[in-house]
């Protein structure tokens, strides 16, 4: 009799706590300590010194998110897919809620912008308009016409329908486009790593296309002469090409979508100033990738400085020796133990808090990959919080639920105050 009641009041109390800490939070999961302007969607606001997010309701939100949440039959060791995707993603979002996520990144089933989470998709506006380019060395021409038809078209299919979407955190153009030639990568051969500068890729375009033109054009206008290029002339161009992207993008979007944030595209650990001043009119938040061990803070007050816009790791992530994985493939050095990837997400997200241009972090991935390797590029990394098998790494989840449930009170502690 006595051990029931010591259990009632166990259960009793871990209820009270859920329900305190769900109180925190409004509907969308924004912070309730912190308001800010209600606008009915999610938008970026400078609060006393500091970059937020803010729901739909007003309430400040860190973007706490998860990539690729979903299945894929990428190997014999990866399993089945679910025979009914919504009951496995509504499962699925309780799961992610209890670790103290908000937010469904990159890559996730479509099913999961249905299950009370913010969620940003990436709409691959570039990579619609030349699928083979990046394989080839190649890029899109941004100044065709075809370009901007292509956007259209991606931007009524994709955006239209969610346009009073208040779930709908923002839009990602596309993911790690090739900006420039002289990248260092994990990689020997990355897809974004152009084989040479934009304006030599662009004056090697047919002569009669438009970026050909334009290319000729900012030769004639400031008196260059082709083999006595500086990095000057060849970053002036650059900021031309990405400026021309972005702005397509911008505008396509929104005509069928004037609501949502724009995200721009992710970048691939690296994002050079001329591309950044170029996007920065037509971007809501700058994107970037990063898989350092710890977040290069320096870099990423760079991309506000140059942009005045906040800054979003859209994929980082710790991979560890003692899952059994190889590890051999896929962006990061490998650590020892579970715990050492505990340890690194618990500084690595601490960090993020502490920059006041840091509005979110989503971790790349929901799922460990094959052992076998992933189809198309071999990775057979331990990127998951759940094993192949849909087994968790506890120490790593247990380790997110709480350090999440800390971030927005860190995060507002790092603003400057007046």
């Amino acid at each position: 009799m006595q051990r029931s009641l010591v259990l009632c009041i166990a259960i009793a109390l871990t209820a009270s706590l859920v329900l305190a800490e769900s109180a925190a939070y409004d509907q969308y999961g924004g912070w309730k300590k912190l308001r800010g302007k209600k606008t009915g969607y999610f938008h970026t606001q400078q609060i006393r010194g500091r970059w937020w997010l803010v729901t739909p309701d007003g309430y400040v939100f860190f973007s706490k998110g998860v990539c690729h949440v979903a299945f894929s039959r990428e190997a014999s060791s990866s399993p089945a897919e679910p025979s009914d995707r919504a009951a496995w993603s509504k499962a699925t979002a309780q799961q992610l809620k209890g670790w103290n996520f908000n937010t469904v990144g990159n890559w996730s089933y479509p099913e999961m912008f249905k299950t009370g989470l913010a969620y940003a998709p990436a709409i691959n506006i570039a990579g619609t308009a030349a699928r083979d380019a990046r394989a080839e060395g190649l890029i899109p021409d941004y100044f065709s016409p075809e370009f901007r038809e292509t956007a259209d078209r991606v931007a009524k299919q994709m955006c239209a329908a969610r346009a009073r979407d208040p779930w709908l955190l923002g839009y990602f153009t596309d993911n790690e486009l090739a900006w420039t030639h002289n990248e260092i990568a994990w990689s020997p051969n990355p897809p974004w790593n152009l084989p040479e500068s934009l304006l030599g890729l662009y004056l090697k375009m047919p002569e009669q296309s438009a970026g050909r033109r334009k290319a000729n054009q900012y030769m004639k206008t400031r008196g260059l002469i082709e083999g006595t290029l500086t990095e000057d002339d060849k970053n002036g161009f650059a900021e031309v090409v990405a400026t021309e992207y972005a702005r397509v993008c911008r505008d396509a979007i929104r005509r069928y979508d004037p609501n949502h944030m724009i995200l721009g595209c992710r970048f691939a650990g690296h994002a050079p100033e001329p591309i950044l001043r170029g996007i920065a009119p037509y971007v809501d938040v700058v994107s970037f990738n990063n898989y350092h061990p710890r977040p290069p803070l320096w870099k990423l007050q760079q991309l506000t400085d140059v942009t005045g816009k906040p800054i979003m790791i859209t994929e980082f992530s710790f991979k560890a020796m003692d899952s059994g994985l190889p590890n051999t493939l896929g962006a990061a050095a490998p650590v020892a133990t579970q715990q050492d990837r505990a340890d690194g997400f618990d500084q690595y997200v601490r960090d993020l808090a502490a920059l006041p241009s840091c509005v979110g972090y989503h971790w790349f991935e929901y799922r460990d990959e094959p052992k076998e390797g992933r189809g198309g590029d071999g990775e057979n990394s331990n990127y998951g919080l759940v094993k192949i098998d849909g087994a968790l790494w506890e120490v790593l989840t247990t380790r997110m639920t709480q350090v999440n449930s800390e971030i927005e009170s860190l995060a507002a502690k790092a603003a400057k105050r007046p």
